[in-house]
C-alpha cells in the first residue's frame, strides 16, 4: 500500500525514530510518524502496542530516549506539557486530567482564565463554555462541580478543554470511548470542520469503523513498531485488524441467546427504576451518558446509598447492605472508571488480581496473604486474560488504559459470582481483546449467572444482551428483545422518542 504523501512544507508534526524504554518494557521501537496540517490522522494497535506512549512523547509528558520532534518544520524539544500548548498541540487523555473540586468552566479555562480586572471572570468563563457545549453538540453544565459528573460528561469536559484553546495540532485518545453513536458523530463532524480550516488532528482509537469512515490515513503500531502506513479509503476493516494483530480477525460475530431461569436480581422503586436480571440472561442497559445508569449501578453496587426502593439478590434483601456484604452475598462489579475505582494504581497487578478473593481463595498466613499464592493466582489471570504487564509485581498504574480494563474485568469473571454488574467492559480494550471478554461474559451467562451490562456500545449492547432497557432522563423509557433493537430504533429511544 502507498503510504501517505508527506512534505516538509505541509507537515504539522513529525516524529522521526521515537524510541522509548521503560524496565523490561521497549514501548516505541524507532517509531516514525507524520501528519499533515488538515489532516485527520488516526493512530492504531492493540493494548500495549505503544501509542499512547508516544503520544506522550509528543505531548511532553514523557521524553524519548531517540529520535527527533519538528513541529511545522521546527525541530522542538518539550521539557513539559506547557512546551507542547505553546507550540499549538493539545491533548485529551485516557484518564482524564480534571479537577474534581472546581466547576466545569473552571477546568475549561484553567490556566487560560478570561480576567477581568486582574481577576477571574466568572460570567465570562461560564458564557465561553456555554457557547462552547453548544456550538459543538456536546452538552454540559457549566456550573456543575465535575466530581459530580458520571465519566461520559467528564469526557465531554476534556474535549471543551481542548476546544477552548483552539490548538493547531489535537491529539484525542480515544475520544469516542464514552460517547453515543450520534455523539461521536457530531464529534466528527466538529473534527472535519477544524481540519478544513488547517488544524491537525491525531486520533488514538481502537474503534474501526470510526476511523474509516472519518479520517484520512491510519498508522499502525504493533509491540512499539510500525506495521502499516495507510490510506483510510484505500484500506479495510480486516486489513488494519490483521496490521494490529499480524493474524486473521473475524471482526462481525453473532451470540447466541441465553436460556433465563430464575430471578437473581430483583429491583423495585430504586432510583425511580424496576428491572429484573434472570440466572442465565444478560440484561443491558443502553443511555446517553448522564442519564442516570451510572448512578443506577452505584446504587447496586452499595457505593451510593438507596434513599427508596428494594434491591433482592437471590431472594436476600441487600437494600443497605455494605459493597462487602454484597460480595459476600453474590455479588460482583465492574466499575466504569478502572482507575479510581476498580484498582489501586499504586498497589501490584497481583494484588489487584486478589482485590475480593483474598479472604476465601487465597492463602493467608496469621492474617496475611501467603506471597506464593498471592503471584500464583495473579499469573494465572494475566495469562488468562492476556494482561500484559512486565509482572505480577509491577505497580497497576503502570499499566496501558486496556490492559487495565482486562485487570478489572478478569478478576470479576473470576469471582463466579451469581451476579455481575459490568460498566462499559471493553472501554478502550483492542480488537482481540474484545473478542475475549465477550466470549467471557456469554461463558459467564451460559454458566448461569446474571449479567446486568452498560455500554455506550450499541453494537456491544445489541451483540450481547438478551433483553434491552433504554434509560432516559433516570426512567426505563423503553425494553426491547435482541430481535426488535435495531440501530435506529435504539438510537430514536436513546434520544427520548417513542417508538
Amino acid at each position: 500500500m502507498t503510504p501517505p504523501p508527506s512534505s516538509r512544507a505541509g507537515t504539522a508534526v513529525e516524529l522521526s525514530g521515537i524510541t522509548k524504554r521503560y524496565p523490561g518494557t521497549l514501548a516505541n521501537d524507532a517509531v516514525d510518524l507524520s501528519v499533515r496540517h488538515g489532516e485527520i490522522h488516526a493512530l492504531m494497535g492493540e493494548n500495549g502496542a505503544g501509542k499512547s506512549t508516544l503520544m506522550s512523547v509528543l505531548y511532553g509528558t514523557e521524553r524519548p530516549d531517540a529520535g527527533t520532534i519538528r513541529v511545522d518544520g521546527r525541530e522542538v524539544n518539550f521539557s513539559g506539557p506547557a512546551d507542547a500548548i505553546a507550540a499549538g498541540l493539545g491533548m485529551v487523555h485516557q484518564d482524564f486530567r480534571l479537577f474534581d473540586s472546581l466547576t466545569v468552566a473552571e477546568n475549561v479555562v484553567l490556566r487560560a482564565e478570561p480576567r477581568r480586572f486582574g481577576l477571574l471572570d466568572r460570567a465570562a468563563a461560564r458564557r465561553r463554555v456555554g457557547e462552547l457545549a453548544e456550538e459543538h453538540g456536546l452538552p454540559v453544565d457549566p456550573d456543575a462541580r465535575v466530581a459530580t459528573l458520571p465519566v461520559g460528561v467528564r469526557q465531554r469536559v476534556e474535549i471543551l478543554k481542548l476546544l477552548y484553546r483552539g490548538a493547531r495540532v489535537l491529539i484525542l485518545d480515544e475520544p469516542t470511548a464514552v460517547l453515543t453513536p450520534d455523539e461521536a458523530g457530531r464529534l466528527f463532524t466538529v473534527l472535519k470542520s477544524l481540519a478544513d480550516q488547517g488544524r491537525s488532528v491525531i486520533l488514538v482509537t481502537h474503534k474501526l469503523n470510526e476511523v474509516l469512515e472519518g479520517t484520512d490515513n491510519v498508522t499502525v503500531l504493533r509491540d512499539g513498531r510500525v506495521t502499516a502506513r495507510l490510506r483510510t479509503s484505500d484500506t479495510t476493516a480486516a486489513e488494519i485488524a490483521e496490521a494490529m494483530t499480524g493474524r486473521r480477525v473475524e471482526l462481525e460475530r453473532v451470540h447466541p441467546t441465553g436460556a433465563p431461569g430464575e430471578v437473581v436480581l430483583s429491583v423495585s422503586g430504586v432510583r425511580g427504576v424496576d428491572l429484573t436480571v434472570r440466572a442465565g440472561e444478560i440484561v443491558g442497559i443502553a443511555g446517553v451518558a448522564g442519564n442516570g445508569q451510572s448512578e443506577l449501578i452505584e446504587a447496586l453496587a452499595g457505593l451510593r446509598p438507596v434513599d427508596t426502593g428494594r434491591v433482592e439478590l437471590a431472594g436476600r434483601d441487600i437494600t443497605h447492605a455494605s459493597p462487602a456484604a454484597r460480595r459476600e452475598a453474590g455479588l460482583a462489579h465492574v466499575p466504569e472508571d478502572r482507575a479510581a475505582v476498580g484498582t489501586a494504581p499504586a498497589a501490584s497487578v497481583a494484588e489487584n488480581l486478589a482485590m475480593g478473593h483474598h479472604r476465601r481463595r487465597l492463602a493467608t498466613r496469621r492474617g496475611l496473604l501467603h506471597p506464593k499464592s498471592l503471584r500464583a493466582h495473579g499469573r494465572a489471570l494475566i495469562e488468562g486474560f492476556g494482561i500484559k504487564a512486565p509482572s505480577p509485581d509491577a505497580p497497576a498504574g503502570t499499566l496501558s488504559g486496556g490492559n487495565l480494563q482486562k485487570l478489572v474485568v478478569g478478576r470479576e469473571l473470576a469471582h463466579e459470582a451469581p451476579l455481575l454488574l459490568v460498566e462499559q467492559p471493553t472501554r478502550g480494550v483492542d480488537i482481540g481483546a474484545v473478542r475475549h471478554i465477550h466470549d467471557q461474559l456469554i461463558a459467564h451467562r451460559d454458566a448461569g449467572h446474571a449479567v446486568l451490562l452498560v455500554s455506550a456500545e450499541l453494537s456491544e449492547i445489541r451483540g450481547l444482551s438478551d433483553r434491552i432497557l433504554v434509560m432516559y432522563e433516570g426512567r426505563i423509557s423503553a425494553s426491547y428483545t435482541r430481535d426488535d433493537a435495531d440501530e435506529h430504533t435504539l438510537g430514536l429511544a436513546l434520544a427520548g422518542a417513542k417508538t
